[in-house]
């Protein structure tokens, strides 16, 4: 999917948008803004795709999304004495990461901001008692005004900056913002290539090739622009096509791993769980009964 820009309608009396969503069309097309967003699902379930990751998503569920990461939520349909519906409901905060002025990014006390800002850029999952706490404060904006509006997207900012119950969602690369336009063009080559080829074995000599560097080379840039191994990097990228196949139900699990480029089943599964945390068979089943 390529991603298409949105434009976030501007506010001129608040600093930050809150909305409210009771229909399935939260973000329903692949799009990117320079906004950062805020995504609590209080009700409802499908799939989302976030960066190059594809995944299910059910009710409870908390993201931050950084600049200009292209994301998409797809509810399922739901089934009930042969009607069919969307059980869908959400609240979504849109915001710059300078609203509340660029001198407050600037402050020594503030300083864990543009680093949460920074990792924002990949997506971030959140979990356990940070969740619980964000969702509460999340519920109060929409009736909130002045400063207690201010106080409380700040005290939200601040208890995902300090906690630990974080988890990336995107592979791809988290920031290229203060890399040169050379480093970029090569970088998006060989995310190309890599999107176009996961399917095939993908030697470091090939891949080195497309990005004209020796092998030695390509691995010691790839790992300074992406803070990880190109073999992770592809390896992600086959288990985010297996989570997409899984959830559409069409293949068995042994067919869906050489489609997405594992040579055999238990290298799927090991890949798989390191990565997703879960087998495929229990993620196609929390999906499929949420």
């Amino acid at each position: 999917m390529k991603p298409q820009f949105h434009k976030i309608p501007l506010l001129t009396h608040n600093s930050y948008i809150v909305r409210q969503d009771n229909t399935p069309q939260l973000g329903s097309s692949f799009h990117y803004h320079p906004e950062m967003e805020l995504v609590y699902i209080i009700k409802g379930c499908g799939t989302r795709y976030i960066g190059n990751n594809i995944s299910s998503f059910s009710e409870g569920e908390i993201i931050l999304l950084g600049e200009n990461l292209p994301h998409s939520w797809r509810y399922k349909e739901m089934t009930v004495k042969g009607e069919s519906f969307f059980n869908a409901e959400s609240l979504v905060i849109h915001f710059r990461p300078d609203c509340l002025g660029k001198d407050l990014l600037s402050l020594p006390e503030a300083y864990l901001l543009p680093r949460l800002f920074e990792k924002a850029k990949a997506g971030l999952l959140l979990s356990g008692k940070t969740r619980e706490k964000v969702a509460k404060l999340m519920r109060a904006v929409p009736k909130s005004s002045n400063l207690e509006r201010i106080i409380l997207l700040l005290s939200i900012l601040k208890i995902i900056a300090e906690c630990s119950e974080l988890t990336s969602i995107s592979s791809q690369p988290e920031s290229l913002q203060n890399k040169n336009e050379y480093d970029k063009e090569r970088l998006n080559e060989i995310c190309t290539y890599t999107l176009s080829n996961y399917k095939k074995e993908i030697s470091l000599e090939e891949i080195s090739s497309i990005s004209h560097l020796s092998v030695t080379s390509f691995c010691r840039y790839f790992k300074s622009m992406t803070k990880k191994t190109y073999y992770n990097f592809l390896n992600e990228i086959r288990v985010g096509q297996a989570c997409k196949l899984l959830i559409e139900d069409r293949f068995p699990t042994n067919i869906i791993c050489y489609e997405c480029g594992f040579n055999n089943i238990s290298n799927f599964y090991r890949h798989f769980k390191k990565i997703t945390g879960i087998t495929p068979y229990e993620y196609k089943k929390k999906y499929l009964s949420c």
